[in-house]
């Protein structure tokens, strides 16, 4: 276990002191007591080191502007994953601690829904500047408990903080409809209006642009928040939470919880949480969506996936394959939209041999050190996991073109690293392409006509995302219209759509029917309501005890 003072030592080295190899990270020493002359906070922050649980410091919730140490008696590790040393804990918060955030926003949603959209937009404007000030901040807090290179991990706050940017401009999307005159002296408006107390559950893999698809267009809307981030990488959201408080948001708009299951239930269960966002496994967005939606709250869920990349010989050789193994290889596989199958059309069963190359080119090794393009697993467990489905599709006939399982990290043998790993010869049934794997594995598939490898994508259950190569227009153009599949990238690669549109996954990759960010963000997050009035300046007829219909002569 980790002091206090090694846990620092922890945050400014990336590593442990005992291992041998000493980094040369810049990485504040300050980053998890964070201080900022922008932003001043207080020793009191979101880590409690003055009761230390196992010689390390433990987390707080985040409850009506202020951190709150948890009473739980249930305790979680945070790890470093380039080195499995436990370097915080997380707490199981309680029912009451949960309710008290709830009720937080409930509280607050009264005054909050009232304050015009303006208001809202400028603090969401001064917002996205703290979070540019400080992604240096962010950066190191993703890598330290996510494990991706520092370079993903500003990836991953630039495209939360896109979102943000959208919020800026929020208010012509929740602008309604009007007809004048449907009757004598009777005009029809409607509008959005917010739902209040929204709730968030987030995945470990985007420790920032997830909880910013979520409570940053919630709370614009008019939405008071309760986030629950991972309990692998609290660290980001908390970050997020002070800096949103720092711009202006009121206390009580936005909470932080802190747990596993039971605070998934106690969210789903809760009567004054309205809606529930989810990003994360199909076992447990399948779950939420059934407790959530019996309990009437709305619930959009985006689920798993098997990214699937058509390859035409027509394509650009070098280009096409260092775009394949930057999306398949890249934050160590552990992205949804991850390129995780590549579909080998005709003369293209040739490329294995150039796609190995290219995975062999790439640098495994902890985030924080210079050079590396693969940091590792998230956990012991999932580095378990990924090499036994690469064993079982061996086992299965597949052809182990490239084999990272042996790869040696000096100075973090401990880590949970797994190196860029090819599949050949894999065929619809085997292990490696009916699970999605989470991990730096790119399967080959093989086909002869585009027209087959597209029914390949079509027969699978998933629909998050999809790309071609090619340099055919025609092509391109038949692929984009008879795929099924939600989002599909042109030479693209990793088709995720910039927040003025939305995340359009589809089939087994979502369930509930609104996505989220863009306008479909903001309808999740509002309800329309209509509103038929009369103001009579001549003789009306309002009807008596029979249905009233409106301009009938």
């Amino acid at each position: 276990m980790l002091s206090s003072l090694t846990f620092r030592t922890v945050v400014k080295t990336g590593r442990h002191p005992s291992s041998s190899v000493v980094r040369r990270s810049q990485v504040s020493s300050s980053i998890l007591r964070w201080n900022s002359s922008a932003a001043p906070m207080s020793s009191g922050d979101w880590l409690d080191e003055t009761a230390l649980i196992s010689d390390v410091p433990t987390y707080k919730n985040w409850i009506n502007g202020k951190f709150v140490s948890s009473s739980t008696s249930t305790w979680m590790d945070v790890r470093n994953p380039a080195t499995n040393h436990v370097i915080a804990k997380v707490p199981q918060t309680t029912s009451s601690e949960l309710d008290d955030a709830v009720q937080s926003a409930k509280i607050s949603f009264e005054s909050w829904k009232n304050v015009p959209v303006q208001q809202r937009q400028r603090i969401m404007l001064r917002y996205q500047d703290l979070i540019r000030t400080h992604t240096d901040d962010l950066a190191k807090l993703i890598t330290l408990e996510n494990g991706k290179t520092l370079t993903d991990a500003k990836g991953d706050i630039f495209r939360g903080l896109e979102v943000v940017e959208t919020a800026c401009n929020i208010a012509d999307k929740l602008m309604g409809e009007s007809l004048g005159g449907i009757g004598t002296n009777i005009d029809c408006i409607s509008y959005r209006q917010p739902l209040g107390v929204c709730a968030g559950i987030a995945p470990f893999n985007f420790p920032a642009m997830i909880p910013l698809w979520m409570f940053p267009v919630a709370c614009t809307a008019g939405n008071t928040f309760v986030m629950k981030p991972s309990e692998k990488t609290p660290g980001t959201s908390m970050l997020l939470a002070k800096l949103a408080q720092d711009a202006g948001l009121p206390d009580g708009v936005l909470n932080i919880v802190h747990g596993g299951k039971d605070s998934v239930d106690g969210i789903c269960d809760h009567p004054n949480i309205r809606a529930i966002s989810f990003v994360g496994s199909n076992p447990v967005g399948e779950y939420i969506h059934a407790r959530g939606s019996a309990n009437g709250k709305r619930v959009q869920a985006n689920l798993g996936a098997k990214n699937h990349a058509v390859i035409l010989p027509d394509a650009d050789r070098e280009a096409t394959v260092k775009a394949l193994a930057g999306a398949a290889f890249g934050a160590a596989g552990q992205r949804c939209m991850a390129l995780s199958a590549v579909i080998l059309v005709g003369e293209t069963k040739k490329w294995v041999a150039d796609l190995v190359e290219e995975g062999e080119k790439l640098k495994v090794g902890s985030g924080f050190a210079d050079g590396v393009d693969v940091g590792p697993l998230i956990s012991r467990e999932s580095k378990t996991r990924v090499e036994g489905i690469i064993e079982q599709a061996v086992e299965q006939g597949a052809t182990l073109a490239l084999d990272g399982r042996d790869v040696l990290v000096l100075g973090f043998e401990d880590g949970n690293f797994v190196g860029p790993t090819l599949l050949a010869n894999i065929k619809t049934d085997n292990a490696a392409y009916t699970n999605e794997i989470f991990g730096p594995v790119l399967v080959c598939l093989e086909a002869d006509t585009m027209e087959e490898a597209m029914g390949i994508i079509n027969s699978n259950p998933y629909g998050n995302g999809c790309a071609i190569f090619t340099s055919s227009g025609a092509a391109a153009r038949k692929f984009q219209q008879e795929i099924d599949v939600g989002q599909v990238g042109i030479n693209v690669p990793i088709p995720v759509p910039l927040p003025m549109f939305s995340f359009t996954g589809s089939r087994g990759s979502i369930r509930g029917d609104v996505h989220f960010y863009g306008k479909q963000g903001v309808q999740f997050y509002t309800q329309i309501k209509t509103v038929t009035s009369n103001w009579s300046y001549q003789d009306t007829d309002l009807g008596g005890v029979a249905m009233p219909i409106m301009g009938q002569k």
